[in-house]
């Protein structure tokens, strides 16, 4: 699920109809499930991420360490033109290295999309509060 998909789904479900108060405190089961659910399923693939790089720090430490193989050449890796790369510079080419940097992104963005997720949870944690006050306010209004 991409991230602009998250946010047009939280700014339908975060909308509370005033007149139906008890509804919408009856749904917040609902909505907390829902995305509970989401959360799981992206912290999931957060994970398969994280082990994702991991092998591909440990495959690019080895190409630029041991050099090419027939596999890294069918991916398509190229040593720079000068060849060979001094040890205390691998670092400096794996964390600039394009595969590492477009994955890194990805990684990135999984995790706005977890930050996002975790904060509307916490809202729909609150959203019980928020009615019952609004019910409240409402009873106030009316002088019972």
């Amino acid at each position: 699920m991409k991230i602009d998909d998250i946010y047009a789904e939280w700014e339908k479900d975060s909308q509370i109809n005033r007149s139906e108060l008890g509804d919408e405190a009856l749904n917040i089961p609902k909505l907390h499930h829902k995305y509970f659910k989401i959360f799981t399923h992206e912290r999931l693939l957060l994970r398969k991420q994280e082990v994702e790089l991991k092998q591909l720090k440990l495959e690019k430490l080895e190409f630029y360490t041991l050099g090419p193989t027939e596999e890294s050449h069918e991916k398509g890796w190229r040593l720079p033109p000068q060849g060979k790369i001094l040890k205390s510079e691998v670092n400096n080419y794996i964390e600039a290295d394009k595969d590492m940097v477009n994955l890194s992104l990805k990684l990135g963005i999984q995790h706005e999309k977890i930050d996002l997720l975790e904060s509307i949870i916490k809202s729909l944690t609150a959203r019980g509060f928020n009615i019952k006050a609004a019910i409240e306010w409402e009873r106030f209004k009316v002088g019972i």
